[in-house]
């Protein structure tokens, strides 16, 4: 093989894999986009439009997208596609500047500020419940999360471990209040430190 073919293999090998993150990016946060960009817009008319052009542009620019570290991609890639979709939506509505059910640009503006503060609170609300979730022991983790995983049951954990499914469902409670109560802890601790 001679050099410029495989400087084209390394590029689009290079490329490929830029485009497989990009796809993982956007299909984890692409509900937390389509609420930002659904409460920019006076109707769920022209959110799939605007869904649309954003995934566009947020590919055309991700080359630019340069989080602190691979470790940061997840947490920013929202904000970053959400400061697009944010463009997009005024473009959107824009365009439809001749129709009665168009905000003004203050008023997106205002809107877009207000989703920002909740995707910030919502991240928060995740990184508490992930901490408190990860200082639980195994067995108290499995039985908060196994009504909410597909697979586990408390009937499954009952015959497992020779408990009453009535005792766990009791158990589940406590633990739910401490894992609330750890979780309030720690926002309020973050509100605290700023």
């Amino acid at each position: 093989m001679d050099q410029h073919s495989e400087t084209d293999q390394q590029a689009s090998t290079g490329r490929e894999a830029q485009y497989s993150q990009f796809v993982a990016l956007i299909a984890r946060h692409d509900q937390a986009i389509r609420r930002f960009v659904r409460s920019l817009l006076p109707s769920r008319e022209g959110v799939d439009d605007v869904m649309q052009e954003t995934a566009l542009e947020c590919w055309k620019k991700f080359s630019d997208f340069t989080p602190a570290t691979p470790d940061d991609a997840v947490d920013e890639f929202v904000r970053w596609a959400c400061v697009i979709a944010r463009f997009k939506a005024l473009s959107w509505q824009r365009d439809r500047g001749r129709d009665r059910l168009v905000f003004r640009q203050g008023v997106i503006e205002a809107l877009a500020a207000a989703a920002m503060d909740g995707l910030d609170r919502q991240e928060s609300e995740r990184h508490a419940i992930q901490t408190c979730l990860q200082t639980m022991p195994d067995d108290q983790r499995r039985l908060v999360l196994s009504v909410h995983s597909p697979g586990e049951s408390i009937a499954l954990i009952a015959a497992e471990t020779g408990q009453k499914a009535r005792r766990l469902y009791s158990r589940i409670n406590v633990l739910r209040n401490l894992l609330l109560d750890c979780v309030q802890q720690r926002l309020a601790g973050e509100a605290t430190n700023g």
